[in-house]
């Protein structure tokens, strides 16, 4: 028993041996787009809507609110929107009628252009660079391209 125990670990040792017959060498380039387009959001709060005991506490809600919106913006434009839309109809009459949507992702890179009060509401204008989101993905993962393969 010893023996073919023995036989096979000598078998697969020769086996993985052999699979090594060439080394390789591979060159990678790194790509980058030729242009990057920059995204621009604009979300709105409305100041006397939000909770507070006093106006600078409103307005503060609102600002956060604003910003808050022109994020939900910018990841619809970069992520799109999931909708779900559902009808009830009887006696070929449709008697509701729901439409629901949803954005989910994540934002980085984003600037603040501008925050200003536009009468009741407030606003915030973000804008998100892509060259800026590209430079934050390559600091993590570098996209590459097979440029040369050398088998020695």
């Amino acid at each position: 028993m010893r023996a073919l125990l023995f036989g096979g670990l000598v078998a697969c040792a020769a086996l993985t041996g052999c699979s090594s017959i060439f080394d390789k060498h591979v060159e990678y380039t790194y790509i980058e787009p030729d242009s990057y387009p920059v995204l621009k959001a604009v979300g709105y709060a409305p100041i006397s809507a939000q909770p507070g005991s006093n106006e600078s506490q409103r307005t503060l809600l609102a600002i956060k609110a604003s910003k808050l919106e022109a994020y939900r913006e910018l990841a619809e434009q970069v992520y799109g929107q999931r909708i779900s839309a559902g009808t009830t109809v009887q006696n070929s009459i449709a008697h509701n009628d729901q439409l629901q949507s949803q954005v989910q992702g994540v934002i980085k890179g984003a600037q603040v252009i501008k925050t200003y009060a536009v009468g009741d509401t407030y606003a915030t204008e973000l804008q998100l660079d892509m060259k800026r989101v590209h430079d934050l993905y390559i600091g993590e993962v570098k996209p590459r391209q097979v440029k040369k393969v050398t088998y020695y």
